[in-house]
This record gives C-alpha cells, sequence and structure tokens, in this order.
C-alpha cells in the first residue's frame, strides 16, 4: 500500500513521483536542458505544487491565506507567500469543476461519486472496513447534501480568497456560488419527498 511508502499526504506523493517518472521518459523530457541548479529548482516547484492538493494542507495554510487578502496584499515577491499563493491556487485548480456550468459540474459530481462509491464497495466487501460516508454507496442519495457540505467547507473559501485577492478571478466564486444553490435546490426537493 501506499501509505507504507509515504507517511504524509500518500496520494500526492505518489503523484509527485508518477509525474517525475513521467518527465524522465523519452519524449516527455522537457526538463531535460535545464542546468542542474534549474532542474532542481523546477522539480521543487512542482513538488510543492503537487503536495499542494492534500486538503489537509489546505486548511492548514487557508488562515494565513486569509490573512494575506484581509491585509489587500499586493506583493507577492515574497517566497512564502508566492508559495502560499500558489498553494490556494492549486486547491482551486484542483476543485475545479465545482465552477463549471450546472450541466457539466453535475455530470462530474456524480462520475466523483460513482469513483468514491467503488472505492467504498472495495472497503467494505473487501477490507471488511466501514466506509466514510462519501464513499458509502448507501447514502448515494446524499450526494447534493455531501455537495453542499463540500462546496461550503472548501470551495467557497479558497474561491472568495482567491476573488477577493484578484478581482478577475470572481467568475469562479460565482459558478461555485451558483453550483451550491443549484445543489441545495436539489437537497430540499429530496428532503421534501421523504417527509
Amino acid at each position: 500500500p501506499l501509505a507504507k511508502l509515504y507517511s504524509t499526504s500518500t496520494l500526492e506523493h505518489h503523484h509527485f513521483d508518477q509525474c517525475i517518472m513521467i518527465l524522465q521518459t523519452e519524449g516527455n523530457n522537457i526538463l531535460q536542458t535545464l542546468s542542474p541548479d534549474d532542474y532542481k529548482l523546477v522539480v521543487h516547484y512542482i513538488e510543492l505544487a503537487i503536495l499542494s492538493t492534500d486538503l489537509a494542507l489546505y486548511f492548514r495554510k487557508r488562515g494565513d491565506f486569509q490573512k494575506l487578502v484581509d491585509n489587500h496584499e499586493e506583493h507577492w515577491t515574497d517566497p512564502g507567500k508566492r508559495d502560499l499563493l500558489r498553494g490556494m491556487m492549486m486547491t482551486a485548480c484542483d476543485v475545479a469543476a465545482i465552477c463549471k456550468p450546472w450541466e457539466m459540474q453535475q455530470v462530474i459530481a456524480k462520475l466523483v461519486a460513482s469513483e468514491f462509491f467503488q472505492q467504498g464497495d472495495i472497503e467494505r466487501n473487501q477490507l471488511h472496513v466501514e466506509p466514510i460516508p462519501m464513499m458509502d454507496r448507501a447514502k448515494k442519495d446524499e450526494l447534493p447534501k455531501m455537495q453542499v457540505g463540500f462546496i461550503d467547507s472548501i470551495c467557497l473559501p479558497v474561491y472568495k480568497m482567491l476573488a477577493e485577492a484578484e478581482p478577475r478571478l470572481a467568475p469562479l466564486y460565482d459558478g461555485c456560488k451558483q453550483n451550491r444553490e443549484n445543489w441545495e435546490k436539489i437537497q430540499q426537493e429530496h428532503d421534501k419527498l421523504s417527509m
């Protein structure tokens, strides 16, 4: 299992290793002309960017980024601030499907949920472990409620901060809010039918 290879950010470390492996294969070695120092620097930034997709890191760093946004930070030349901004942008990219037009967002959410349910089935049937709710097929009717929770806890905060830091990113925040409203309407309809 991957958890034995990496003590933290298991999937993200695996993704980074896979990325480096791909970048070292013939036809994909786009970094081969870099000097050793530049190569190290680029690989370092790739690693930071990929590890930033770990939501545990996002939650730990979100408050620091919010402080910069609240203070109307305009100069992102400090390496620490740049790393923080890059991390927030990677989180935004990682969950960007939540900002897409509703018809597309709904399809993507159902595909992701299907993948999670398959993982939950494996956990329940082969590992004899009770899956977490978002991976429990028995809770598939709760997808709208889960989406609202996901949007409220992860997506809206990151897109709001980014839109405040750079107003041209406001359409992402607006799309996220609209999709939240749509998921909430579906949840409310489901709740009415369940009464």
